[in-house]
């Protein structure tokens, strides 16, 4: 049913058609026709009757199939009005045997961080988390991470906002944030079952609900949410269609290289100049001691670039 409303609102994109041709076209009779385009108007899509047939005269600002409108990558879209979390909601969906699918909520209650840490979910954001299963080694999984950070940072710059990335995913304005990744896995060591790649941007959130963040529109002004998230998931299919161009696309946005740093692990605590990432995502930091390979750990930039 989603496939032929998407057809349709694809016709109707190129001009006005009328129901007879659509019919036709598409081999369903012309109630069937009539009956998607009222559900495409109950969505928000504004469809004019004229002389020469339907016309699509407008989008919605957003919703499940406004961004499948708009995405150009094959991704599903599972769209919430709320959800408790959009990761947790992912975690089912891949568990069931979804692929390629991304799961989107206009409201998020309960959403987590990094260390399980709570995750602001401000009215106006961008909660979704991708559904992907990779053909790879568990142990290649973080540059799926790298490359959500990369996809939300091109897409914040094509809004005219200058994002830049901390290391590993915390995508970021003049120092503050923007948006943060939360990957999770299953899988054995020698292969990904799935990957559940979650996206938490701050979009058309007021500057008042971001005491230490910053917005697309605190930047910029307000965008199309629709047009922002899709870019975020065909950048990320484009990416992670050539794995190997991922960590260079990472290093030409990242703020951390070239700063002094200090970098928080569960085991310890390294501090040095990010000089560095090797694939998959492994911070190198020279220290007095030498260059140390850091995997996993929370960044703190110390100075600013000179």
């Amino acid at each position: 049913m989603q496939e032929t409303r998407a057809l349709i609102l694809d016709r109707l994109a190129a001009g006005p058609v009328s129901g007879p041709t659509l019919a036709a076209d598409l081999d369903i009779s012309r109630a069937a026709v009539w009956n998607h385009v009222e559900t495409l108007r109950d969505d928000g899509f504004e469809i004019r009757d004229t002389d020469d047939g339907y016309t699509l005269a407008g989008v919605p600002e957003f919703g499940g199939a406004a961004t499948a409108f708009e995405l150009d990558s094959e991704f599903a879209v599972e769209f919430h009005d709320e959800l408790a979390s959009t990761n947790a909601t992912a975690r089912e969906r891949a568990n069931e045997g979804a692929e390629d699918v991304v799961v989107v909520a206009e409201t998020q209650t309960g959403g987590r961080g990094r260390l399980d840490r709570e995750w602001s979910s401000p009215d106006g954001g961008i909660y979704a988390s991708l559904v992907v299963r990779p053909d790879v080694p568990s142990a290649h999984a973080p540059v799926y991470t790298l490359a959500a950070a990369v996809a939300v940072a091109d897409a914040a710059r094509e809004t005219g906002v200058e994002a830049d990335i901390k290391w590993p995913n915390d995508v970021q304005v003049d120092g503050k944030k923007l948006a943060g990744i939360l990957t999770e896995m299953e899988g054995e060591a020698d292969r990904v079952s799935w990957l559940v790649v979650g996206v938490g941007a701050n979009a058309n959130v007021d500057a008042a609900d971001l005491p230490r963040g910053t917005s697309i529109e605190t930047e910029t002004g307000p965008i199309t949410r629709r047009a922002f998230l899709a870019s975020i998931v065909d950048r990320f299919a484009d990416l992670t269609d050539d794995v190997g161009s991922i960590v260079p696309a990472w290093r030409e946005r990242a703020s951390t290289l070239g700063q002094q740093v200090r970098v928080e692990t569960p085991r310890e605590t390294i501090e040095g100049e990010a000089i560095d990432i090797e694939f998959p995502g492994t911070l190198l930091v020279e220290t007095d001691d030498g260059v140390r390979r850091v995997t996993a750990g929370d960044c703190e930039h110390l100075r600013p670039r000179e």
